[in-house]
């Protein structure tokens, strides 16, 4: 059940598009958003290396960029934009502020993830003569990792609603797909059919995020 607009081929394209943009952004933000997060569980108060004046000035940029709607940032960065990758419209244009727009969510939900694991399990570690290192790569993201994995799904959710957004500005995917085709040109069927797409994907990846979280948690 295609629209008369909009070909079979162009669904299939605005999906991969869709997919490039959350994966690429999905693994740049972890890269950024997984050391945030350990940093703010490792220097906060009570921390394994604890750093005052580091917390005190990584905590407040992360919320000042959080409370920043993507939308919003989308648009405010565009100069930094058509820096890096020479344009503002398309899926690559749609990469650079999906990064910074997941990076800091990322982190927060890794030191989320990590601040449950057991102080006890830590107190342990270092009594054994652990350097802070091994504390952290070889009892807190281990003891964490079922929960990292679900936070990392709920980041990869949140890509998704942000890769339609960005598809306001001609960033590409379903979401510029329903806006071009199905709202402008008032094609229902567009619309109906990126909403059933986007929840498909959806769906499929907090299942398989579920599924993986469970198995950890039973080894």
């Amino acid at each position: 059940m295609f629209s008369t607009t909009v070909t079979g081929e162009q669904f299939l394209t605005a999906f991969i598009e869709t997919v490039q943009m959350v994966g690429v952004s999905l693994f740049f933000g972890s890269l950024l958003g997984v050391p945030i997060g350990i940093l703010l569980v490792i220097t906060r108060p009570g921390g394994i290396l604890e750093n005052k004046a580091a917390y005190t000035i990584l905590n407040p940029i992360i919320n000042i960029v959080r409370s920043l709607p993507f939308i919003i940032l989308l648009v405010a960065i565009i100069p930094l934009t058509r820096a890096i990758v020479h344009t503002s419209i398309g899926t690559a244009a749609a990469i650079v502020p999906l990064i910074i727009y997941i990076a800091p969510y990322i982190g927060r939900l890794v030191e989320n993830s990590l601040l449950e694991v057991n102080p006890g399990i830590l107190e342990a570690a270092e009594s054994m003569g652990s350097t802070p290192f091994q504390v952290i790569w070889h009892f807190l993201l281990p003891e964490a990792f079922a929960s990292l994995i679900l936070s990392l799904t709920t980041a990869t959710i949140g890509l998704i609603g942000a890769t339609a957004m960005a598809g306001t500005v001609g960033g590409g995917g379903v979401g510029d797909l329903a806006i071009v085709y199905g709202y402008q040109r008032f094609d229902t069927v567009v619309v109906v059919a990126t909403v059933i797409i986007l929840i498909i994907l959806v769906q499929g990846i907090q299942s398989l995020g579920n599924t993986l979280a469970r198995k950890i948690r039973r080894h």
